[in-house]
């Protein structure tokens, strides 16, 4: 990839990476709930999500699910009732400070976390037909498109992993000022709502033609 084009990419993918979505959500709801250097671990989670989204168009099985729409269908609404199952279990959780939760033992396991942002972003064919449709732009198809891809993902995850580090120490931020159990649960419902959202909106996504 020549660096005219490369840097071409890299701001479209600031562009990409700020744009609020169910990724940020994400960031911002582990930094409330667990602050900021254990709530990242779910930041690793939606770039290996990205990585997984670049593998699948990568290898061809994008062009499957953006033209088949039984294949389509199968992984949106998986990807709809994730994101709907993540705002329910956030809304009802207890209104329970970060450090309570630390000194009781019952954070979230930093694999769980991690397994929960992979989720996200690679149960996602919203992602998977944007690749689609912008990666073409910025490709050599006369030379090798292996090495592209890779320096498609790093340069995708380079921004992703700075922009969600500011989501999530935002929320961190936020948390650390919260002491009563009502600004907890207002929270807790807000990113609940908002995660719900984005399940909505998935679920009236569209595959393009």
């Amino acid at each position: 990839m020549e660096l005219a084009t490369w840097l071409a990419f890299f701001a479209a993918c600031w562009a990409i990476s700020v744009s609020p979505g169910a990724g940020a959500v994400a960031a911002m709801s582990a930094g409330l709930n667990h602050g900021f250097r254990r709530g990242y671990f779910t930041v690793f989670g939606l770039i290996l999500g990205i990585w997984t989204q670049v593998l699948i168009v990568g290898v061809g099985l994008g062009a499957v699910v953006a033209t088949s729409e039984s294949a389509f269908l199968v992984i949106k609404w998986l990807g709809v009732a994730y994101l709907v199952w993540l705002g329910i279990a956030q809304w009802r959780a207890p209104p329970t400070p970060m450090v309570a939760l630390a000194d009781e033992g019952l954070r979230v396991s930093r694999r769980s976390m991690v397994l929960r942002g992979w989720m996200i972003n690679s149960v996602n064919p919203k992602g998977t037909v944007f690749l689609l449709a912008v990666v073409p732009q910025f490709l050599n198809l006369a030379q090798p498109l292996a090495p592209q891809y890779l320096v498609i993902a790093a340069t995708l995850s380079f921004t992703d992993l700075v922009v969600m580090a500011g989501y999530t120490l935002l929320a961190a931020r936020v948390l650390g000022a919260l002491k009563s159990s009502a600004h907890i649960r207002l929270l807790n419902r807000t990113f609940g709502s908002l995660f719900v959202l984005a399940g909505t909106l998935l679920a009236f996504f569209k595959r393009a033609g």
